[in-house]
């Protein structure tokens, strides 16, 4: 305690008279003391009639860290129970959303910010593509065999992924990540175990994708109270307030949204100013294309559709193109024969 709080607090005890007994003199206020001194005296009577102040601060200040926004409204959600961006923690909260009142629970293991979350007749399917990876199977395979034939189309591997991803990711290092259409959470948990981030939200519209993370996670030497939330959610509507997310992955994935638009539009307005999206994805070829590869012909697919496959296949020119139409900037990119990893940046 300094000299002259001390000497106000000898001050205040021994003249009781000013004060009822039940309470200490209010030392901001004693005579002659200096105010830098009387703030901290004011601040340390606080804490003396209140012993669980700090604790609340504590509890405030967690609360105003909060993402998560309502995916109809997009205004933020009250959160009750313990706070953190933890497994155990996220499981035993419950959110709602501070405008239309809608709840949003943890089903299973992950937190479902669906706009159909809690709907009990309604039900929609979504294209193919997306339904594919919401089977049970292709969860069970997707890191038994099926990521790792990625590597014939030119993928380096997940290691090298990973270092690549985080070579961008440098300048927004200690934010928050979020690794969409993360599937069985291959770079998730990579992200989350090498303690660079602050928070890191795996975040998949598959439920099965979600669970088999988790089961990932709990056979793994990661902690379950490290900051790595599970949440489901549509990538055309992600449930998180604009301007508050440092770092966005999505691997191998926009080939498989049913927007791409869409969801790099969201994605822009998530991002903090400075904040950094990194994807990869499949560059369109004769292989996965056909004839509609050929840049002239590129705008035939508007009328017969997509080629051998259900997936949207892009060019890179198509990639900066939509990046830069979404309001990114710095494109950059590292091209391996189909491969592509690419960035961009919110000015």
């Amino acid at each position: 305690m300094e000299p002259a709080v001390r000497a106000a607090a000898v001050s205040c005890s021994s003249s009781p008279s000013l004060h009822p007994p039940r309470f200490p003199c209010r030392l901001g206020r004693s005579p002659g003391l200096p105010l830098p001194a009387r703030r901290v005296a004011v601040a340390a009577a606080a804490i003396a009639l209140d012993p669980f102040q700090e604790i609340k601060t504590e509890l405030n200040d967690a609360s105003k860290t909060e993402v998560f926004a309502c995916p109809v409204c997009y205004e933020p959600l009250i959160r009750t129970g313990p706070p953190g961006m933890n497994l155990p923690a996220i499981y035993r909260s419950g959110f709602k959303c501070s405008k239309c009142n809608k709840s949003f629970t943890s089903k299973d293991v992950f937190l479902d910010l669906t706009v159909t979350s809690g709907m009990k007749e309604y039900s929609e399917l979504k294209p193919a593509r997306t339904e594919l990876f919401r089977s049970p199977l292709v969860s069970f395979l997707y890191e038994r065999g099926w990521r790792q034939n990625f590597n014939r189309s030119g993928f380096p591997g997940r290691d090298e992924e990973f270092q690549m991803a985080q070579d961008y990711f440098q300048s927004v290092a200690g934010g928050i990540l979020i690794d969409v259409s993360c599937g069985s959470g291959l770079f998730s948990r990579k992200f989350a175990s090498s303690g660079a981030y602050s928070s890191v939200i795996a975040l998949d519209f598959s439920e099965n994708m979600l669970r088999q993370c988790y089961d990932y996670i709990k056979q793994e030497e990661t902690p379950m109270n490290t900051n790595l939330a599970l949440v489901r959610a549509d990538i055309s509507r992600l449930p998180f307030a604009s301007s508050s997310i440092d770092a966005i992955h999505a691997g191998a994935a926009i080939h498989c949204w049913p927007s791409p638009s869409n969801a790099i539009a969201e994605i822009s307005r998530v991002l903090k100013p400075g904040g950094v999206f990194v994807a990869t994805t499949f560059l369109s070829t004769p292989t996965n294309s056909g004839p509609l590869s050929i840049d002239a012909l590129r705008p035939l697919r508007q009328i017969v559709g997509p080629v051998n496959s259900s997936y949207n296949f892009f060019t890179e020119g198509e990639l900066e193109d939509l990046c830069r139409s979404c309001g990114l900037i710095n494109y950059s990119s590292k091209v391996q024969r189909s491969f592509i990893m690419f960035s961009g940046q919110k000015p």
